[in-house]
């Protein structure tokens, strides 16, 4: 039996500010900063063995802060691949070959930790950046809501909750099943549109069922896996 525990970044600056953000990387708000500190104790007496996040600072500011609550004392450390040194330039290859841990006593006391991309939240293309409350006058609160709700509907030259989950769900079945196939159990910190899609998936629910699907900040989700099948707590 393992754990998939998933959680959403605490509120950011710009979810108080009421903008749309996708891919601005913004931080989270004091409120937001709360919100992941008692998500963090919420599930500060689970097992944990790999930590997972976007490469947005929200979530990784929300996991950082989470596992800084949790029981087993150990440290989560940002894990570099060879594949992420390619393209980098000379100072950021240097910080990856520098920040090799040494000595055997601090690599059993880490949390490992991955960053990627395909956690992001949706991109929201045009609307990026924009006063939520102004986008609703200017296109109607029908259109908005369907830019941010359907399973289908992008915002103009951005993703859809659909083309999220073309990238969410290989990197849950090709990265982290393979880990929770193993019996480990997974932290991932993410957004509301990747998880939304990690968890139509896992909840086999339909495209009209996700519509009403809501996934609040800070919050931790849990699931089981066992004997191939899911059960959520």
């Amino acid at each position: 039996m393992s754990l998939l525990i998933l959680m959403r970044h605490g509120q950011s600056m710009w979810n108080a500010a009421g903008f749309f953000t996708g891919w601005v990387d913004v931080p989270l708000s004091i409120k937001g900063i709360d919100e992941a500190r008692e998500g963090g104790k919420a599930i500060a007496h689970l097992p944990i063995d790999e930590v997972h996040v976007s490469m947005l600072i929200r979530a990784q500011m929300t996991a950082m802060i989470a596992m800084s609550e949790h029981n087993s004392g150990r440290t989560p450390v940002f894990q570099y691949s060879q594949e992420m040194e390619e393209g980098l330039s000379e100072n950021e290859a240097r910080m990856r070959q520098w920040s090799q841990i040494r000595g055997d006593a601090a690599k059993d006391s880490i949390l490992p930790v991955h960053a990627a991309w395909q956690l992001n939240e949706r991109m929201y293309g045009d609307l990026q950046g924009l006063d939520k409350d102004e986008t609703r006058k200017q296109y109607g609160a029908e259109q908005v809501h369907v830019w941010r709700r359907s399973f289908d509907v992008p915002p103009p030259n951005g993703e859809s909750l659909e083309l999220t989950a073309e990238r969410t769900i290989p990197y849950l079945e090709n990265t982290l099943m393979p880990s929770i196939e193993a019996g480990k159990n997974l932290f991932v910190a993410a957004h509301g549109n990747s998880l939304r899609s990690i968890i139509m998936h896992l909840d086999g629910l339909s495209k009209e069922e996700v519509l009403g699907l809501e996934v609040p900040t800070g919050v931790p989700i849990v699931y089981r896996y066992s004997a191939g099948s899911w059960k959520r707590e």
